[in-house]
Protein backbone atom coordinates (compact mmCIF):
# COMPACT_ATOMS: atom_id res chain seq x y z
CA UNK A 1 0.00 0.00 0.00
CA UNK A 2 1.52 3.28 -1.10
CA UNK A 3 2.09 6.22 1.19
CA UNK A 4 0.08 8.36 -1.20
CA UNK A 5 -2.95 6.07 -0.89
CA UNK A 6 -2.60 6.09 2.90
CA UNK A 7 -2.40 9.88 2.91
CA UNK A 8 -5.41 10.19 0.60
CA UNK A 9 -7.45 7.89 2.84
CA UNK A 10 -6.43 9.75 6.00
CA UNK A 11 -7.25 13.13 4.45
CA UNK A 12 -10.69 12.00 3.32
CA UNK A 13 -11.56 10.22 6.57
CA UNK A 14 -10.45 13.14 8.72
CA UNK A 15 -13.20 15.26 7.13
CA UNK A 16 -15.71 12.45 6.49
CA UNK A 17 -15.38 9.81 9.24
CA UNK A 18 -18.80 8.35 8.41
CA UNK A 19 -17.87 7.59 4.79
CA UNK A 20 -18.55 4.04 3.64
CA UNK A 21 -15.79 1.87 2.23
CA UNK A 22 -17.62 1.84 -1.10
CA UNK A 23 -17.76 5.65 -1.22
CA UNK A 24 -14.12 5.90 -0.18
CA UNK A 25 -13.10 3.40 -2.87
CA UNK A 26 -14.94 5.40 -5.51
CA UNK A 27 -13.44 8.69 -4.34
CA UNK A 28 -9.91 7.27 -4.27
CA UNK A 29 -10.38 5.50 -7.60
CA UNK A 30 -9.46 2.07 -6.27
CA UNK A 31 -11.28 -1.21 -5.79
CA UNK A 32 -13.37 -1.95 -2.73
CA UNK A 33 -10.92 -4.73 -1.83
CA UNK A 34 -7.96 -2.34 -2.00
CA UNK A 35 -9.85 0.12 0.18
CA UNK A 36 -10.65 -2.57 2.73
CA UNK A 37 -6.98 -3.63 2.77
CA UNK A 38 -5.88 -0.01 3.24
CA UNK A 39 -8.33 0.61 6.09
CA UNK A 40 -7.34 -2.59 7.89
CA UNK A 41 -3.67 -1.60 7.60
CA UNK A 42 -4.43 1.86 9.00
CA UNK A 43 -6.32 0.29 11.91
CA UNK A 44 -3.44 -2.13 12.58
CA UNK A 45 -0.97 0.77 12.61
CA UNK A 46 -3.18 2.54 15.12
CA UNK A 47 -3.77 5.49 12.79
CA UNK A 48 -7.53 5.12 12.69
CA UNK A 49 -10.06 3.43 14.92
CA UNK A 50 -13.46 2.06 14.04
CA UNK A 51 -16.55 2.96 15.99
CA UNK A 52 -20.01 1.58 15.36
CA UNK A 53 -22.84 4.03 14.97
CA UNK A 54 -26.47 3.75 14.05
CA UNK A 55 -27.40 6.39 11.46
CA UNK A 56 -31.00 5.25 11.40
CA UNK A 57 -32.95 2.43 13.06
CA UNK A 58 -32.41 -0.01 10.19
CA UNK A 59 -28.76 0.67 9.24
CA UNK A 60 -25.56 -0.01 11.14
CA UNK A 61 -22.39 1.76 10.04
CA UNK A 62 -18.91 2.70 11.12
CA UNK A 63 -17.02 5.85 11.90
CA UNK A 64 -13.37 5.89 10.84
CA UNK A 65 -11.74 8.21 13.36
CA UNK A 66 -8.13 9.36 13.15
CA UNK A 67 -6.22 8.70 16.34
CA UNK A 68 -3.58 11.09 17.69
CA UNK A 69 -1.01 8.72 16.16
CA UNK A 70 -2.91 8.92 12.87
CA UNK A 71 -2.94 12.70 12.92
CA UNK A 72 0.83 12.73 13.49
CA UNK A 73 1.34 10.17 10.70
CA UNK A 74 -0.84 12.24 8.35
CA UNK A 75 1.32 15.28 9.07
CA UNK A 76 4.52 13.35 8.31
CA UNK A 77 3.06 11.81 5.15
CA UNK A 78 1.88 15.25 4.02
CA UNK A 79 5.34 16.73 4.54
CA UNK A 80 7.00 13.92 2.53
CA UNK A 81 4.37 14.19 -0.21
CA UNK A 82 4.82 17.96 -0.41
CA UNK A 83 8.61 17.65 -0.57
CA UNK A 84 8.36 15.10 -3.39
CA UNK A 85 5.83 17.21 -5.33
CA UNK A 86 7.91 20.37 -4.92
CA UNK A 87 10.89 18.50 -6.38
CA UNK A 88 8.76 17.35 -9.31
CA UNK A 89 7.46 20.90 -9.76
CA UNK A 90 10.98 22.34 -9.81
CA UNK A 91 12.14 19.75 -12.38
CA UNK A 92 9.11 20.53 -14.55
CA UNK A 93 9.66 24.27 -14.19
CA UNK A 94 13.26 23.89 -15.36
CA UNK A 95 12.18 21.74 -18.30
CA UNK A 96 9.58 24.33 -19.32
CA UNK A 97 12.18 27.10 -19.16
CA UNK A 98 14.53 25.02 -21.30
CA UNK A 99 11.80 24.38 -23.89
CA UNK A 100 10.91 28.08 -23.98
CA UNK A 101 14.57 28.91 -24.54
CA UNK A 102 14.79 26.40 -27.38
CA UNK A 103 11.74 27.94 -29.03
CA UNK A 104 13.14 31.47 -28.69
CA UNK A 105 16.44 30.39 -30.27
CA UNK A 106 14.65 28.56 -33.10
CA UNK A 107 12.63 31.63 -34.13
Amino acid sequence: MSEERQLDALRVLENNPEMTQRDLAELLGVSLGATNYCLRALVEKGWIKLENFQSNPSKLGYLYLLTPLGIAAKTKLTARFLKRKLGEYEALRLEIEQLKSEIRHAE
